[in-house]
């Protein structure tokens, strides 16, 4: 993926280098369910404590090793592998001695409870993180402070991370051929186009599906892409037809293809709005952060103290039917950014496996119990950060403001280079 060059809400101070990740325990995250599970019902909610796995990955061990269709395992929020994340999923058809009796590689169980109803993505109230950045220069400590106190008071800018993108930075590629219509093009970006970055492996399943040898290509992707050997299973058998392979693919991923092209353009909007992420214009869409209601921002006068305490805040477009763009030169930026990617948003489709239903987020987070202290351990000095963030927020969007750098996205469209630092 190439680095994200969007503008920074702290750039008056200068990039801070630092390690992030060194090992498991330096990067964990826990889930804050949104509701307790009930005691009873044909699901079983289990917390488990995972390392080194995607939540996709896990929940296909689990399906594995429990027998179950992977379609009947629900998640509340979709977790990196590069981290120790305890979260939630519930298991329908299962019983609770089955899954304490578990013993899968990297994933722990924690707890287990019955429940009524699967568990959905978003059903989750905010993630609580833990994170140790280490190798920082003890004279860039203070710059640290200054950095993380503006993040404090004046809110994080709500960029997608690049896990929503993919390891090749695509997947919103995807989700625009996907809305168009263009079902050979999401073919050749899922499974095909080699390049020199790409694993030796994957790189010889991807040239095997560019020459329409498919059946070899399935053969031919590493275990961990059972996605990409699933799509070329389904084009071995409808005769390389596109459209009837690709609408075969679970439906989750799809919808994730989809989503990421929504945050493609939504992280275009906040790099133009840059670097006053932290006012509503007049025209803005704005959400109170307390309640989540909305309101159009006719008199911005009005309501400058409320955004300068975090109260509320301007939202950017999750395009879909259905959604309502901002008004005036907010709403302007919104449509441009829309037309640059040839997507007319009273056409794409509300219902159907590609379905693209539109939302408003708000531009900007504010960390809850920003914390941050100096610390060693038996792998070295460290300066570890606790924070809450709410549910869909990245952390990696807060790290990106202390060393300028880890999002790693293109935000150079012609478009927005004239709004950019």
């Amino acid at each position: 993926m190439a680095e994200m060059n969007g503008p920074y809400l702290t750039a008056a101070v200068a990039p801070i280098p630092f390690r992030a990740k060194h090992v498991p325990g330096d990067f964990i995250v826990e889930e804050i369910p949104r509701f307790l599970p009930c005691g009873a019902g044909d699901h079983v909610y289990v917390q488990i404590e995972k390392t080194g796995l995607t939540t996709r990955h896990a929940v296909r061990l689990l399906a594995e090793a429990l027998r179950v269709p992977a379609e009947r395992i629900g998640v509340a929020g979709q977790k990196d592998a590069h981290a120790v994340t305890r979260q939630f999923i519930s298991i329908l058809g299962v019983s609770p001695t089955a899954v304490e009796r578990l013993n899968v590689p990297h994933i722990r169980i924690l707890g287990v409870a019955r429940h009524r109803a699967k568990l959905r993505l978003g059903d989750l109230a905010a993630n609580r993180f833990q994170l140790r950045l280490r190798d920082i220069p003890d004279e860039r400590l203070p710059d640290l402070d200054t950095a993380l106190t503006v993040l404090d008071r004046r809110g994080v800018p709500n960029y997608f991370g690049p896990q929503r993108f993919g390891m090749r930075g695509d997947t919103w590629k995807v989700g625009a051929a996907l809305l168009r219509g263009n079902f050979d093009e999401a073919v050749a970006l899922i499974v095909g186009r080699p390049l020199g970055a790409d694993p030796e492996p994957v790189r010889e399943a991807r040239a095997l599906a560019d020459a329409g040898r498919y059946g070899d290509a399935a053969r031919a992707w590493p275990a961990a892409y059972a996605d990409c050997r699933a799509l070329c299973r389904h084009l071995a058998a409808s005769g390389g037809e596109a459209r009837r392979a690709v609408l075969r693919m679970d439906r989750r991923l799809l919808g994730f293809y989809v989503s990421a092209f929504q945050a493609w353009i939504f992280n275009q909007v906040i790099a133009a709005r840059m670097p006053d992420v932290d006012k509503v214009l007049a025209g803005d869409i704005a959400v109170s952060h307390a309640t989540g209601a909305m309101q159009v921002i006719h008199d911005p006068a009005g309501f400058a103290s409320a955004a300068a305490a975090c109260s509320i805040s301007a939202t950017g477009p999750l395009v879909g039917a259905g959604m309502a763009f901002a008004e005036g030169d907010p709403g302007a930026l919104e449509r441009k950014a829309v037309a640059s990617h040839d997507v007319t948003v009273t056409d794409l489709p509300c219902t159907g496996p590609c379905k693209c239903v539109g939302a408003r987020r708000a531009v900007r987070f504010r960390p809850d119990r920003l914390e941050w202290e100096t610390g060693a351990d038996v792998h070295g000095a460290y300066v570890e950060l606790r924070f809450t963030l709410p549910r869909g927020c990245y952390a990696t969007a807060l790290l990106r403001e202390v060393g300028k750098s880890g999002l790693r996205q293109d935000l150079s469209n012609e478009w927005t280079r004239e709004d950019r630092d």
